[in-house]
């Protein structure tokens, strides 16, 4: 089999298994057995272990001795971790973005949050979710700086199992969440400084992450960066 061959099927079977992590059809502590694998997407072991390999450095996967590849679990110090760097990487990525954004663009990031806002009262947390993250995508995959952008990819993809969490865990933080959408998007309609447009989009970040850690330790005072900066 050639190195091109056996790097497309790698590239199928990685996408496949990215798409069933991210959609959450296989679960954290989903085992990956590499020979079901490859019996189902009918192609040999090698390149089904290569997709596994990248998705372990993405963090969605991790190996465990005698028992062999699962989706991962993320800890709550994970989390933290996770979402500090989405913070930054998201909050540069869409500040570089913002020149780039059209008012089509735009419009069409608002109509998004509009159907975000128009499911508060019927909250479901995974489709909030997907919302939020297609929100986000229209404001960062602009970035012209392709090392930000995959780092940022790389955020989302290290979230996919807690992010339906967070909103479940925390429901009232998705209408603080759409309102923050529309202070991000008017200031990037109004040619805002990058470094106004980089805070704005990286505190809203950290603020999910400050109301998921308060929520889960009510009596521990807070002391994440989006709060120090905000006092």
């Amino acid at each position: 089999m050639s190195e091109t061959v056996t790097a497309s099927k790698s590239a199928r079977a990685y996408a496949w298994l990215r798409d069933r992590i991210i959609g959450r059809e296989y679960h954290a502590g989903h085992r990956l057995v590499l020979s079901t694998l490859a019996d189902e997407l009918r192609m040999s072991v090698v390149p089904v272990r290569e997709a596994i390999r990248r998705l372990e450095a993405e963090g969605l996967v991790s190996f465990e001795h005698n028992v062999g590849a699962r989706v991962a679990y993320l800890d709550e110090r994970e989390y933290v971790y996770a979402m500090q760097t989405l913070g930054l990487v998201e909050g540069a990525a869409t500040s570089l973005s913002a020149p780039l954004l059209a008012a089509a663009d735009l419009d069409r990031a608002l109509e998004v949050n509009d159907r975000m806002t128009a499911m508060l009262d019927d909250f479901d947390p995974h489709e909030f979710t997907l919302l939020n993250q297609r929100f986000h995508s229209v404001l960062y995959e602009p970035c012209p700086n392709p090392h930000i952008l995959d780092l940022v990819h790389r955020g989302w993809g290290r979230l996919a199992n807690l992010r339906d969490t967070t909103f479940a865990f925390v429901p009232g933080r998705a209408h603080h969440s759409v309102a923050e959408h529309v202070e991000i998007l008017d200031l990037i309609r109004a040619g805002a400084e990058p470094l106004e447009i980089e805070l704005a989009a990286r505190n809203h970040r950290w603020r999910t992450m400050d109301a998921f850690l308060a929520a889960r330790h009510p009596d521990s005072p807070s002391s994440t960066p989006s709060e120090s900066e905000a006092s």
